[in-house]
């Protein structure tokens, strides 16, 4: 249950001028690994499965009618008597589709205080220009029970931009209520092999989306970013009313602050967290739970770094 005092609603920021500057700041914390000639995550250019011209040298193969005579190498003909031709890998750059859950909870409050909304919005604006860098494309899949919205994968500042505006005006609390594995159904029908970044709160994704997950990990590699809920029962600030986004039950003031309800909820979470670790670890997802913008840019290093370790 996402019980949180939900931010007011506003303009969504600006994602240009000042906000690029800040993604430039933010971009330049983070140490990320040239190129390399196995796939990787974030990496820029990415081995092909298909042969052709490229900047990686393959092997050597006999000369058949229909190659180009230009890929013959002449000293190892040669050697061999018959024509022989360079084979090279293809060099192509990797598809980020940003898969994120729009659904009312994701405007609740996170545990910073924060609205979960904004913490989003930094973590795929911070993804969307780190794929830009790399000269990646970016491409979206935003989606709750009522509303889809995908924009095919494009290059280029532009292109970022409206990408995290989408995603901007789509965090309210007057949006539909969250479907996570329509998210994921969704992504799982893409046909390009991607790198999938699910943003979504830290209900998901659950064992309810465990097939659409599998289904998505079987086309792409996926990395979960989820933002952490405030807690409900923590003690009442001057003048601040806790109440659930999803049906608007206010919880009562003298439930609040209670150190026995407070320890049930956080052994329930912990429950749920293991659970959900557990799914995910079978079906070799890395994740980070992050607790607000101050969590982004260190929970995204170590979830990249994670998932480097796992793919040498």
């Amino acid at each position: 249950m996402a019980s949180a005092p939900p931010a007011p609603p506003g303009p969504p920021p600006p994602v240009g001028g000042a906000s690029a500057s800040r993604y430039a700041h933010l971009r330049a914390r983070l140490s990320l690994p040239v190129a390399r000639r196995a796939t990787g995550l974030l990496d820029g250019l990415h081995r092909s499965v298909l042969q052709g011209h490229g900047q990686d040298f393959d092997d050597l193969s006999l000369y058949t009618p229909g190659d180009d005579v230009g890929d013959i190498d002449w000293k190892s003909s040669a050697r061999a008597g018959i024509p022989v031709i360079k084979r090279f890998v293809r060099q192509s750059n990797l598809t980020v589709v940003l898969a994120v859950d729009t659904g009312r909870t994701m405007a609740a409050t996170a545990a910073s205080g924060e609205s979960k909304a904004t913490v989003v919005a930094d973590a795929a604006g911070l993804v969307a220009y780190l794929a830009r860098d790399r000269g990646d494309r970016v491409a979206l899949v935003a989606a709750d029970s009522g509303r889809m919205t995908q924009l095919p994968p494009r290059a280029g500042t532009a292109h970022i931009e409206v990408v995290l505006r989408q995603v901007e005006r789509a965090l309210t609390v007057t949006a539909p209520p969250s479907d996570l594995r329509r998210v994921l159904e969704r992504v799982g029908a893409l046909p390009r092999r991607s790198l999938v970044v699910v943003l979504t709160d830290e209900a998901g994704p659950g064992p309810e989306h465990r097939d659409a997950l599998r289904t998505v990990c079987m086309r792409h590699e996926v990395l979960v970013i989820s933002v952490a809920d405030a807690d409900p029962l923590a003690a009442p600030g001057e003048g601040r009313q806790t109440r659930d986004v999803d049906d608007g039950w206010s919880v009562p003031p003298w439930l609040q602050g209670r150190p026995d309800l407070q320890e049930a909820a956080a052994r329930s979470r912990a429950a749920h967290a293991v659970e959900r670790a557990t799914m995910l670890r079978r079906l070799r997802v890395h994740d980070v739970v992050v607790r607000g913008t101050e969590d982004v840019v260190p929970g995204l290093v170590d979830l990249l770094a994670r998932s480097r370790r796992a793919h040498r």
